[in-house]
């Protein structure tokens, strides 16, 4: 054999290893899941490791298998009780709940979700804009597909500061996080996905306009009442007898929790008891939303890269899979650090839920790999994990097409 042709063997045999590699990655086949024996139990104390290996301050996760709870764990880093009634602070896992209750507005007829919301406001109306804003649906605000901009993330207020009306915050948000906190269409609505924290917001504000309740008294009678959901609230205040966990920063310090103008969008209080009646109330019968209207809302709206991503308030997870369809939300906050996350597969009613503090993207990993083992869809958190694994088996394949097309080389120039 000469020396050209076994270069170009050697190139040619590496590159169909690596392309297998890279399906293998991409299909999942070769990854290895988070647990060897992939029971609920199994997955719990798989899930012990990950939080010794990290700082956390409390957590409480609850597995669902076929509609029911199938196990739970509870840590605390300072030994506080916690249990299924303790109420965590869920940051945007608070969306998905009030996607329930404009819905039941729809359900009643007293909103169209493709009808301009400008049909439902007296109170704020959108700035003008480069576009058309009649375009501005419900739908589109459930979806984040809007046209709004403000790309905003909600940090709360201090105990001490005041705090704005909706109104004020919709002008310009005074606790954005991240951005300029103005809500504003920025370019074609229902054109494409932007996340929206101020879309939530508006559909806060849509509620109180419709229902002439607030925000807080209706969610509290047309979903929480009904669901069971009695550790519930998006005004602390409201129930100031519920346990709360406490809530750390990331470097162990406690800090107390923050009041919101955006309830609709970061303010919900909850315990696993009430979220897992909540999530059971997306595969089960329930006194709030009909059946359709939840096969309705968890269809895809937005796309990206021809992937469905948003429903009409959960975020879709099953990446256009036939077998599964998970969806759910996952909520975030810079101080305190909290991190959650809910997600349910419609067809196996199998699901997750994950609260803790004191570390930013625990629950969120945890139900990623939770993702993996239910569905087979890996994403970066289960890339990363397998990385040096994976490293080691390509190197290896590597090594072993060079050493045969060596040996088969050696063995032809003798011959």
């Amino acid at each position: 054999m000469s020396t050209l042709k076994y270069i170009f063997l050697t190139l040619f045999t590496a590159l169909l290893w690596t392309a297998f590699i890279m399906h293998g990655i991409s299909d999942g086949f070769l990854l290895k899941f988070l647990a060897n024996d992939r029971t609920s139990e199994g997955f719990i104390e798989a899930t012990k490791d990950k939080i010794a290996a990290e700082f956390l301050g409390n957590c409480a996760m609850v597995l669902i298998e076929n509609g029911e709870v199938a196990n739970e764990h509870y840590f605390s880093v300072d030994n506080q009780a916690i249990n299924d009634q303790t109420v965590f602070q869920v940051a945007s896992v608070s969306k998905w709940v009030t996607a329930f209750g404009v819905l039941k507005l729809v359900e009643q007829g007293k909103l169209d979700v493709d009808k301009p919301i400008d049909n439902y406001l007296s109170r704020w109306h959108l700035p003008d804009s480069d576009f058309d804003n009649k375009k501005v649906t419900i739908k589109g605000l459930l979806s984040h597909s809007s046209g709004l901009v403000d790309d905003l993330g909600y940090d709360g207020f201090d105990t001490d500061e005041p705090v704005q009306t909706i109104e004020e915050s919709l002008t310009k948000a005074a606790d954005a996080m991240y951005a300029e906190g103005v809500a504003r269409v920025g370019y074609e609505p229902g054109s494409e996905y932007q996340y929206s924290g101020a879309g939530y917001t508006i559909l806060q504000l849509i509620i109180e306009e419709v229902s002439g309740q607030s925000f807080q008294n209706y969610m509290t009678k047309e979903v929480f009442e009904p669901l069971g959901m009695k550790q519930s609230t998006f005004v602390l205040s409201e129930k100031p007898n519920l346990e709360l966990a406490k809530l750390y920063n990331e470097d162990g310090t406690i800090s107390p929790p923050n009041r919101f103008t955006a309830l609709a969008a970061a303010s919900l209080f909850t315990c696993t008891a009430d979220l897992t009646k909540f999530l059971m109330a997306n595969v089960f019968k329930n006194q709030v939303l009909t059946s359709e209207m939840i096969s309705t809302m968890s269809e895809p709206v937005t796309f990206i890269n021809k992937i469905g991503f948003y429903g009409m308030g959960p975020h879709l997870y099953s990446q256009n899979d036939e077998i599964s369809q998970v969806i759910g939300h996952d909520g975030s906050s810079g101080k305190p650090v909290i991190n959650t996350a809910a997600r349910i597969d419609l067809t196996s009613k199998n699901g997750i839920i994950i609260l803790e503090t004191g570390n930013h993207s625990l629950a969120s990993n945890i139900a990623d790999e939770w993702l993996f083992e239910q569905a087979g869809i890996a994403d970066y958190v289960v890339i990363m994990r397998n990385k040096p694994y994976l490293i080691k088996l390509y190197l290896s394949g590597i090594l072993l097409i060079m050493a045969s097309l060596y040996f088969i080389k050696r063995r032809k120039n003798k011959g």
